[in-house]
């Protein structure tokens, strides 16, 4: 089958795999139906992600139709569409029980699709327990609409849920990125007073702005952010701070735009550290929280897009085939033509 591969630090290649086969009485093979590029398999590329081995089938964004199951997998059957979790968790270790999947302790917990073991930019996946990894597509909803639950949107709505935003809150979001996107679309779940999208990019404000993920929009290199916030909250600053860019001087943007007693949400990847710099935050009194996916939420998430009240198909602004998966990493990768999101078709 034809797969994308990372083959070493500043190279992927579409190339040749053998279909993936039942290793574990708990996996699941799944036939990719409709997959995506994710900035995260750029991180892979150049090398920001350590634990992603040379050799492995990059993509955790997918979803699919399942083919087989092992004896142990009781919640699934061949034919079931389905979409997958970026993270494999086994559901008994202590934070699995707890509802925080990223950090399970099975030793192919956490990220481990696309990153450690063969992900679904490919015709096939293998998928490790499978029961908690895989959920149910219902029958009236499009690939299309339920393609990002496993990562991004998962990412955006725990992001929102790590803020606890309340009705009355002003809640910045650094970053209209893909996941960003998905953090105001989540937030707006909420019923915010106000949700002010951050970021370079003109026509990703405008696009937030026009699907309504946020009400206020603002250019920092044009406009004054920290103005701004304070003239929606009577001088006091942003409720709640949701930084998922990851930029050279976000961070610093983060602490600085929230209001003292504030929460500070870091969802961002960063490559390099970041300090805190506590003698200026002093008597500030933020809640700082950070946050990967926790794909513990995604049977909650399916309900509400078919609910309506959550819709990521806007994010895909281009689609190809595996066959043609590099042009499609290059547009990416490069932001040419309005790109947001590449879908991949198998």
């Amino acid at each position: 089958m034809k797969a994308v591969i990372y083959e070493e630090k500043g190279k992927l290649s579409l190339g040749e795999r053998p279909v993936p086969r039942i290793l574990e009485k708990t996996d699941a093979i799944v036939r990719v139906t409709l997959a995506s590029i994710c900035t995260s398999d750029l991180h892979i590329k150049h090398g920001a992600v350590l634990k992603a081995k040379p050799g492995v089938v990059v993509g955790h964004e997918m979803v699919g139709v399942v083919e087989s199951v092992g004896d142990g997998v009781k919640k699934f059957r061949p034919g079931d569409r389905v979409t997958v979790n970026v993270e494999t968790f086994c559901g008994e270790c202590f934070f699995c029980k707890r509802g925080y999947v990223n950090n399970c302790t099975n030793e192919n917990g956490g990220w481990a699709l696309g990153c450690r073991i063969d992900g679904g930019q490919a015709e096939y996946v293998r998928v490790p327990m499978a029961d908690q990894g895989l959920n149910h597509i219902p029958e009236e909803l499009e690939d299309r609409q339920v393609l990002f639950v496993g990562d991004i949107l998962s990412t955006g709505y725990w992001a929102a849920k790590l803020g606890e935003i309340k009705q009355e809150d002003t809640v910045v979001v650094l970053g209209a990125g893909p996941t960003g996107m998905c953090a105001m679309m989540c937030a707006k779940l909420y019923n915010p007073r106000h949700i002010v999208a951050v970021d370079l990019d003109e026509e990703r404000l405008k696009l937030a702005k026009q699907e309504g993920w946020a009400d206020v929009t603002v250019q920092p290199e044009k406009e004054d952010l920290f103005q701004i916030a304070a003239d929606l909250t009577d001088g006091r600053g942003a409720d709640v701070v949701l930084e998922v860019a990851g930029g050279q001087d976000t961070f610093q943007t983060a602490w600085q735009v929230a209001r003292p007693n504030g929460i500070v949400c870091v969802i961002a990847v960063y490559g390099e550290a970041k300090s805190l710099p506590f003698p200026e935050m002093y008597g500030k009194n933020l809640t700082f929280k950070t946050g990967g996916v926790d794909a513990c939420d995604c049977e909650r998430i399916i309900e509400l897009i078919a609910e309506g009240k959550l819709d990521t198909t806007k994010l895909i602004t281009h689609e190809v085939t595996l066959e043609n998966v590099m042009e499609g990493y290059r547009i990416f990768e490069n932001k040419e033509d309005g790109v947001i999101k590449v879908a991949v078709r198998p």
